[in-house]
């Protein structure tokens, strides 16, 4: 492994590093909106609410039609091949997300889910679907065309933030569970608009290519797009299922209740996810450009570097999570630390399925969303025999094992779609080497902390502060092998220009 970095790497470690900076902090507050629904309306409370999330968000799989992954797909190719076609595929795309997230309010409103408070909580916050879905597809527009910043501050940052202050407002001014679902919801509006703003004004700036006349069918690049979109939809979907289904099917089973507290488990262990969507937002059109180019050379160094990153920095946080289970679930609420066993096992499950790094977007970009579509058809197959195997007879520990298995196997069914059908030969290894350094100093240092402090605020500091510290340490010895002379070239570039100013 040379220790020159190249160029992309320099700029997805440039990008990575905002996108990181985003997703730390929408970590941070969606944890801070489960504390929020915990806090205040209790475990079967928050269960109401998080279900009618849940219905919401995969609700919104569908809507989004497959328009913000679609976007990442052509644009790249585009700036390159048809510049003067990106205004109206932007216009395009954003459309159809706001048109199909309108049929799909229309079905939630019409009481499809039936009564009961989690159906009338879902109705009140249907009409939000198509805002929502529009705003998903305009923020992966200005991705595409290289903006990451829009999305980080838009929905890493902003949306995330004024949800838990708003459910906050609306239950102090005496809202109920309804309520609360509805303020969930209200701030994907503003989202929206500041989606809109951010588009508008970088389309404006490559005004100076002559605009295509806006013809939504007919054309091939709408054929194109619809090719690619149609498996995607499918795809979202079932993404979405394969993330909420299993609150949706605890709270069948076992309770509201049971629901709160898994939903809980289940937001504080996506905090260790933050990684994977930093650096999924930057490397996917990246992936697309180095595709187009048949650049495999390229594709490898980039996945490679990317894998590493992603196992190296996220790992410690799946290992502390689950030493100190109990107390990470302690901020919630009392009643939420006995979702210690499921939070365990969602943090394994997190680091195998991210062994396989970006495989993922490497297949998606490639332009075989089908592939990816049936994917996430066996996966959430598995993923509800499973839960109504395990759930019954072993609770949440058992729902989270069969979110384990079923993420481990879509990732591996990528990987040999990846190697064999695609015949792309990515370093799938080279996150082992991360989960090596992390294990030999996080992990050891999280296990250490908790056998002699037991699973105490103290016990996690200590663990952070040793383990985080060795971590450290080997990263910068071994920075070369690791990709992370990218990272230290980018803070360099920071100094220097700081500098010079």
């Amino acid at each position: 492994m040379s220790a020159t970095t190249t160029a992309p790497q320099r700029a997805i470690a440039r990008a990575s590093t905002v996108s990181f900076a985003g997703s730390a902090a929408g970590a941070a507050l969606g944890i801070a909106l489960v504390i929020v629904l915990g806090r205040t309306l209790g475990d079967a409370g928050a269960g109401v609410v998080l279900q009618a999330i849940a219905i919401f968000t995969i609700a919104l799989g569908v809507a989004r039609a497959g328009m913000d992954s679609a976007a990442l797909w052509i644009l790249p190719r585009l700036a390159e091949e048809t510049p003067s076609a990106l205004h109206p595929t932007v216009i395009r795309l954003v459309a159809a997300s706001g048109v199909v997230g309108t049929i799909c309010a229309l079905v939630l409103v019409s009481g499809a889910f039936g009564t009961g408070t989690v159906s009338d909580a879902v109705r009140a916050i249907a009409w939000f679907v198509p805002i929502a879905a529009m705003l998903v597809t305009a923020l992966a527009c200005t991705r595409a065309l290289g903006g990451v910043l829009p999305y980080t501050l838009v929905w890493s940052v902003g949306l995330p933030a004024a949800r838990p202050a708003a459910i906050a407002i609306a239950v102090t001014a005496g809202g109920g569970l309804v309520a609360a679902s509805v303020a969930w919801a209200v701030p994907t509006t503003l989202g929206l608009i500041a989606a809109i703003a951010v588009l508008a004004v970088g389309l404006s700036r490559r005004a100076g290519e002559p605009r295509e006349r806006f013809v939504f069918r007919g054309s091939g690049l709408s054929v194109r797009i619809g090719r690619y979109a149609a498996p995607r939809v499918v795809s979202e979907s079932l993404s979405q299922l394969l993330i909420w289904l299993d609150v949706l099917i605890v709270g069948a089973i076992a309770g509201p209740a049971a629901a709160g507290v898994y939903g809980a488990a289940t937001r504080i262990a996506s905090a260790g996810s933050l990684v994977d969507q930093a650096i999924r937002v930057v490397v996917a059109p990246v992936f697309s450009r180095l595709l187009h180019q048949d650049d495999r050379a390229g594709l490898a160094s980039v996945f490679r570097a990317a894998t590493t990153w992603l196992v190296l920095f996220s790992a410690p946080i799946y290992l502390l999570l689950a030493a100190f289970a109990p107390v990470a679930l302690s901020v919630v609420g009392d009643a939420f630390v006995h979702g210690e066993a499921a939070l365990i096992t969602l943090a394994a499950g997190s680091i195998v399925s991210f062994l396989a790094g970006n495989v993922h977007s490497v297949l998606l970009m490639s332009g075989r969303s089908g592939l990816a579509a049936g994917n996430k058809v066996f996966a959430v197959a598995l993923d509800v025999a499973l839960l109504f195997l395990f759930v019954p007879h072993h609770g949440i520990a058992g729902a989270a094992l069969a979110w384990a298995i079923a993420c481990a196997a879509d990732a591996l069914l990528a990987t040999i779609e990846v190697r064999y059908l695609l015949g792309l030969r990515l370093p799938l290894a080279s996150g082992l080497r991360a989960l090596g350094i992390a294990s030999a100093t996080v992990g050891v240092a999280a296990i250490a902390s908790r056998w002699v402090f037991g699973p105490t605020w103290l016990g996690l500091a200590v663990a952070i502060a040793v383990g985080g510290g060795a971590l450290v340490v080997w990263a910068r010895a071994a920075s070369a092998v690791l990709d992370l002379d990218a990272f230290a070239a980018h803070a360099r570039g920071r100094r220097d220009s700081g500098a010079s100013s």
